[in-house]
């Protein structure tokens, strides 16, 4: 399940959002009503007292699960009943440092027995996984995603291509999350060379997607974009769960 398709006509969305946040048992009952709603997968956050890459709103997310007692070892717990409610691809997201203290083999079993498809772990460099993690996600069954920038070169993305079995996470730029996406001449010409680039895993764009708009922009040359910031913003309302169809409707219709 943890290969993304390539679909040309239809471009695929994906909502990050993070476990534990706006409440602790809220994890589960995001995910299914964003499947019924009509998201394509799912990333799950787990929170991180350090997270540098993430904007203000995601980061507010993290503190909030940090101080609703989320932990690696509690969110397992919650994904032992994923499968039971979720079908669609689940991908966990987060730093490398929880999941070194987790122990890695202990983390990359405990996504298969979930039924977690792959992980989006930014800080961990490539040569790190491959001489010391590669066999032990594999082994899982577990897709490791990697990140191209606006500055990778190509050598090292046609090497990230080799490595990936899942999807490739596109960054519209080297900004923070939460950013709106620059739909210029730059970001066009970027999207369009890597899709130039003609590679076996699909694309799909992260950072600034944030409404039918920015996700059509930048599903221009991808097979799709991730939310995040955007959708994350949401979960602050009153009756947030029953406004989550409202919001996917908003994007794909």
């Amino acid at each position: 399940m943890n290969k993304i398709e390539k679909k040309e006509e239809t471009p695929l969305l994906s909502i990050y959002f993070t476990a534990g946040y706006p409440d602790l048992d809220s994890t589960l009952h995001i995910a299914k009503k964003l499947e019924d709603a009509g998201a394509d997968f799912l990333e799950i956050g787990f929170p991180y007292s350090d997270p540098v890459a993430d904007g203000p709103v995601i980061q507010h997310s993290s503190e909030v699960a940090l101080g609703n007692g989320m932990t690696l070892t509690i969110l397992f717990e919650q994904l032992r009943h994923l499968r039971e409610q979720v079908s669609i691809p689940v991908f966990l997201m987060g730093y490398v440092n929880p999941v070194l203290q987790f122990g890695v083999e202990k983390f990359c079993e405990a996504c298969k027995n979930a039924g977690v498809d792959g992980v989006i772990i930014p800080d961990l460099p490539m040569y790190e996984y491959e001489e010391l993690y590669q066999e032990i996600f594999e082994k899982n069954g577990l897709a490791n995603i990697f990140i191209v920038t606006p500055q990778t070169s190509e050598e090292r993305i046609r090497k990230i291509d080799n490595l990936s079995n899942s999807f490739i996470y596109l960054l519209s730029s080297n900004a923070t999350t939460g950013k709106t996406l620059d739909v210029g001449e730059n970001t066009n010409a970027y999207f369009k060379r890597i899709h130039d680039m003609q590679l076996k895993n699909p694309l799909i764009v992260g950072f600034g997607i944030s409404d039918k708009a920015t996700f059509q922009k930048a599903s221009t040359y991808t097979t799709g974009a991730i939310i995040g910031s955007a959708f994350v913003k949401r979960l602050n309302e009153q009756d947030y769960l029953e406004k989550i169809p409202e919001f996917i409707k908003s994007i794909k219709d």
